[in-house]
């Protein structure tokens, strides 16, 4: 219990630290320092409950703790409002003055008398969780050492250093997830929730909140409240959620909730609610357009906001439903939500030249997949969602990071603009290629958890989300082959900047990358002992599973022969250099040639991008009107049913 503790409040504490200090030196000192220590606290809290497979807690003073959360709460909400109005922005206090009085109201009457035995808990599930957050996470609060460095040298003269906000909220983020993750209660689970909507607006607002005149528009500013907007929404659906199991059930726990529904009871009503609040925290259709919005933030905020925190909630809370879900209601709402978001999402990044945004698609559509497994329900297609949700958190987090150092160096984010990236940055190209590679290509481990996600819809006898993710998934192998194309091409006169890129930023990118192969190599090993303990403990016995122990250890080996080819050959060859065939006549500096009616043309290599057939204006219209027909059909039909007396 003490480590729990510790991983909830220690980056907190360290949060305000850096927000009082503003020298250079003493933050990345302290980064680096409270980065390790969280490491190493995420890895100690796995160590002491792997044996046991995971523990309930009752807290101390639970009562006393509730009461300064209802506090925190209040005055979260009154800071809602008084910046709504500030920024004339209306959606985000409405919310707010709707859903934190229904919670106060319901934990002062009803759920004042309702006994929660166990507050916090650690499973499988949130082991795995926590090493996600605790690993990822904290590098990516190293990575930003050096990155928001260059961020700060490039504002105009004049703007303030407002580095101490951004990392305070940086490790805000990570103590609010750690929460989140280990609360067993669910009034406790929202506290973390809201805290985690509040972050990530700050977060995306970083360049337009506070930043310009008090009143001022700007694209960041919308952007920020359009994802307050939304998650608030989520909220409130999380709080009706909430109340509902408390009212009908007499019980504030998901472990409970998860056993009433295990045993017959149908609790398909809250778990619609909460399913809805994660469908919004993970971005899926019709909510995808607050996530896209994020990427006018810093990069660091990007990579935590699609890898290792925010919507790593929303998969979190809908995976830990999975149970439940199925063929009801609400299980038929998250498998279509989350199948029509990958399809559409997929289609989306084909148009796209902004690298951000074609790995913001990519995350939306790839978190679409792991909601459909959560909304299966069943114990192979959540093994796949687990699976999904771990190698996505590891190579998404590298890729975003790696775009945010070509971003500075290069002075740009299009694919387009990458021509000769290995010319000029040799080892952040290897580990851009490192990262996609990871994403699509076998016997990585997306790909081989994509596949078992088909396996297990297949089995689910869902021919819809069959056909989905086999147009998906091919949509995603064309997007991703057109970047590593781009990447892989060499031109020549390319000046080496390499030496530019902070030291932190290259450690980052160097662990994340080693990471990408450490866990497909421990592929057999994570499934045998922290996934299928997980499904034995939640669906019973696990007799079949989509990839058989055997063939997991054929990829692995896959895998480190490649790793060993690489390490055997890299950099070791007699090449020889010629003068390039260009299609005519060289001109010498082997980037212009002569044509056939002699003029001088520049080598120019670009990809297609199908905007006609694949833009993201048509693709999101159909997907979001499709997403949201799912949605209201299947809450109104819960709604009219708890009118009814259905219950």
């Amino acid at each position: 219990m003490s480590t729990i503790i510790f991983l909830i409040g220690f980056p907190f504490i360290v949060a305000l630290a850096l927000l009082v200090l503003k020298t250079d030196t003493a933050r990345d000192i302290i980064v680096k320092v409270a980065s390790i220590v969280i490491i190493a606290a995420s890895i100690l809290l796995v160590v002491q409950n792997f044996k046991s497979g995971g523990e309930y807690f009752s807290v101390k003073y639970a009562e006393t703790i509730g009461t300064v959360m209802m506090v925190v709460e209040v005055c979260l909400a009154l800071m809602v409002v008084i910046l709504g109005f500030k920024y004339k922005r209306y959606g985000a206090p409405l919310f707010a003055v709707i859903q934190t009085p229904l919670m106060i109201w319901f934990e002062l009457t009803k759920g004042h008398h309702i006994n929660v035995s166990n507050q916090m808990y650690i499973d499988r599930l949130s082991m795995i969780m926590v090493l996600i957050i605790g690993i990822v996470g904290s590098l990516i609060t190293v990575y930003a050492i050096g990155y928001m460095k260059d961020f700060q040298h490039h504002q105009k003269e004049g703007v303030p250093d407002r580095r101490p906000w951004f990392f305070f909220l940086m490790f805000l983020f990570l103590s609010a997830m750690f929460g989140l993750v280990m609360s067993n209660n669910l009034i406790w689970m929202y506290f973390f929730w809201e805290i985690t909507s509040l972050c990530s607006f700050f977060l995306i607002g970083f360049n337009g909140l506070f930043h310009k005149k008090e009143n001022e528009d700007t694209i960041a500013t919308r952007n920020a409240f359009r994802a307050l907007v939304m998650n608030l929404a989520g909220g409130l659906g999380f709080v009706i959620g909430i109340i509902l199991l408390g009212t009908y059930y007499e019980t504030l726990e998901l472990s409970t909730m998860i056993t009433i529904g295990a045993m017959g009871y149908s609790v398909v009503a809250p778990a619609a609610f909460l399913a809805f609040a994660g469908i919004t925290k993970a971005a899926q259709m019709p909510f995808n357009s607050w996530l896209l919005g994020a990427m006018v933030a810093p990069t660091p905020t990007s990579a935590l906001l699609h890898s290792s925190t925010m919507v790593k909630a929303g998969v979190f809370i809908i995976i830990k439903l999975a149970p439940v879900l199925g063929w009801n209601f609400a299980g038929l709402m998250v498998m279509m939500v989350g199948g029509i978001t990958f399809l559409m999402a997929s289609f989306c990044a084909i148009s796209q030249t902004n690298a951000k945004k074609v790995l913001a698609y990519s995350t939306v559509a790839n978190l679409g997949l792991i909601v459909a497994c959560g909304g299966v329900g069943s114990a192979e297609a959540v093994w796949a969602g687990i699976m999904l949700i771990i190698f996505h958190a590891v190579t998404k987090s590298l890729l975003f990071l790696c775009v945010g150092t070509a971003e500075h160096q290069i002075g740009s984010r299009d694919i387009e603009d990458m021509d000769g990236l290995f010319e000029r940055l040799p080892k952040l190209a290897a580990f851009m290629l490192i990262g996609i590679a990871g994403m699509f290509l076998a016997p990585f481990g997306m790909l081989i958890s994509k596949w078992a996600t088909m396996v297990a819809f297949v089995d689910s006898s869902n021919i819809l989300l069959v056909v989905i993710i086999c147009f998906g998934s091919a949509a995603t192998a064309f997007y991703w082959t057109k970047w590593m194309g781009k990447l892989s091409a060499t031109m020549a006169g390319q000046e080496n900047i390499q030496k530019n890129v902070h030291g932190e930023e290259t450690f980052v990118h160097t662990v994340l990358s080693a990471l990408t192969v450490i866990v497909c190599l421990g592929f057999p090993f994570i499934s045998s002992s922290m996934v299928v303990p997980y499904l034995e403990d939640g669906f019973g016995s696990v007799e079949t599973l989509a990839l058989s122990a055997n063939n997991m250890i054929i990829d692995c080996i896959m895998v480190a022969v490649l790793v060993l080819l690489f390490a055997f050959f890299f950099g070791r060859t007699n090449k020889k250099i010629v003068p390039l065939y260009m299609a005519g006549y060289n001109m010498g500096d082997d980037l212009t040639f002569m044509n056939a009616m002699k003029g001088e043309t520049p080598v120019s290599l670009r990809n297609w991008y199908m905007e006609s057939y694949f833009g993201e204006t048509k693709m999101n219209v159909i997907g979001v009107a499709c997403t949201a027909v799912c949605i209201v059909a299947a809450l109104g039909v819960i709604v009219g049913q708890i009118l009814g007396g259905g219950m």
